[in-house]
């Protein structure tokens, strides 16, 4: 599952509070959310750019990208799965697993 091998990826970066979420009981703009947080501007662009390099080699698959590390938030978005990779100034502001509280996370990596 792809959603899954992006938490691995994350997590080889040292990304923290990773988190999966299903959010097709809720949704139809994807299957899965993996939403994780970086340090620093420099460890977004890690994160994102071995996040975007493995599933291209791996699955075949470019991402729409938005945003980018200075702004403290990158959204990958490979169709079903689309990962979050905030500073913790952003994600404490937008809360995402707040706004999708009634969805159970699937995977949560501190």
């Amino acid at each position: 599952m792809i959603a899954r091998r992006v938490v691995e990826l994350a997590e080889d970066k040292q990304a923290h509070e990773i988190v999966l979420l299903d959010i097709r009981p809720q949704s139809t703009i994807a299957d899965y959310f993996v939403i994780c947080s970086a340090d620093n501007d420099r460890q977004i662009k890690a994160i994102v750019e071995h996040v975007d390099e493995k599933i291209q080699q791996e699955y075949g698959l470019n991402p729409r990208m938005e945003g980018t590390p200075d702004t403290g938030w990158i959204v990958l978005d490979y169709g079903d799965v689309v990962v979050h990779v905030f500073n913790q100034l952003q994600r404490d502001y937008y809360r995402l697993e707040r706004l999708w509280s009634l969805v159970p996370p699937v995977v949560v990596v501190q």
